[in-house]
């Protein structure tokens, strides 16, 4: 694998790390994986299908100046600051599946020639003694999937909830200590510093490595410029009749909302936490536009596998989330 580093030290955004996975995918003409690392200022980041109003604590967020951005993969919200590390799995592989698991093992192998007895469970995550060290996602670009995620080596706890739980005194402490109790940070389980384990990630996972130029740069401040815009971040908010709420369980939570006229469907978002294997707009969504809002003809316009489009979904419990009371 292939560890693409930068010709600067200097602290980007979070936009800016995202940009660079997509450049990597999208621009460099390198044969075997790649990955990199990197740190943010205290940042939240949530799912491509996520409502920034419902996950976010937007003026606690403000308050601390801890900066908001959206991603293009599914998946929850998370918290991320100076005091543990991201890190970016670009491959040429399109099987979203087998590379999530193959990059998930990668990193239960890496923490166990740490010593540690880590496992991977879940839809994403990493554990250690059945506790939260990393959460991962994932998303795909023609010819090359996309994974990132979060590995804790130390972090915030008080803005890890205040940023994305309501700021009631009360409620955030109570927060801290029921999320304390569910995650774990590598500085307990290891002697290494964090910049040692950056290090050692490096080289446990690659055998070579490619340097950007200045001109790459430029290049992915290009791509950042879609991640900055409000369009992006705040998402398509479109008028809505119905709304509907549910969680599947292995799958995950969903927010349907249909904005109907004569009872045809003329607009569908879905927002939630699940994960993409596909193209959710085009897939899933357009077909049923201009459609009779009922499950007839729902069922006749949907595809016949929506499980190659959100994981694990089967097109009967997504029938049953459209029209369930």
């Amino acid at each position: 694998m292939i560890h693409i580093t930068l010709p600067i030290t200097e602290t980007r955004r979070l936009s800016f790390y995202l940009a660079m996975e997509e450049y990597v995918a999208r621009c460099l003409d390198i044969a075997d994986d790649c990955f990199f690392l990197w740190q943010v200022n205290p940042s939240v980041i949530f799912g491509r299908n996520q409502l920034i109003e419902n996950e976010v604590n937007l003026d606690y967020c403000k308050a601390n100046q801890i900066e908001t951005y959206r991603r293009k993969s599914g998946g929850g919200c998370v918290y991320a600051d100076m005091s543990n590390v991201m890190f970016s799995y670009i491959t040429h592989d399109e099987n979203v599946n087998l590379t999530f698991n193959r990059y998930i093992n990668l990193l239960v192998f890496m923490l166990f020639k740490l010593g540690i007895d880590a496992k991977a469970n879940g839809r994403n995550d990493i554990l250690i003694d059945g506790k939260k060290v990393s959460g991962n996602a994932f998303y795909h670009i023609p010819h090359h999937s996309i994974v990132h995620g979060t590995m804790l080596y130390d972090t915030n706890m008080q803005h890890m909830v205040g940023s994305i739980t309501p700021t009631n005194e009360k409620l955030v402490s109570k927060g801290v200590e029921s999320v304390r109790q569910r995650i774990a940070l590598l500085k307990d389980y290891t002697t290494l510093s964090l910049e040692e384990l950056k290090a050692f990630a490096i080289h446990q996972l690659c055998n070579d490595s490619f340097s950007l130029n200045e001109k790459d740069i430029m290049r992915i401040e290009q791509i950042e410029k879609e991640y900055l815009t409000d369009e992006f971040i705040y998402g398509r908010n479109p008028r809505y009749s119905i709304v509907k709420k549910h969680r599947l369980e292995g799958v995950g939570d969903f927010e349907i909302r249909i904005e109907l006229k004569n009872q045809i469907i003329k607009q569908v978002n879905i927002m939630g936490d699940f994960f993409l294997l596909g193209d959710i707009d085009k897939e899933l969504l357009m077909p049923l536009r201009n459609v009779a809002y009922n499950q007839e003809a729902v069922s006749q316009a949907l595809p016949h596998s929506v499980s190659d489009i959100i994981m694990n979904l089967n097109k009967t419990d997504l029938l049953y989330m459209l029209f369930k009371d």
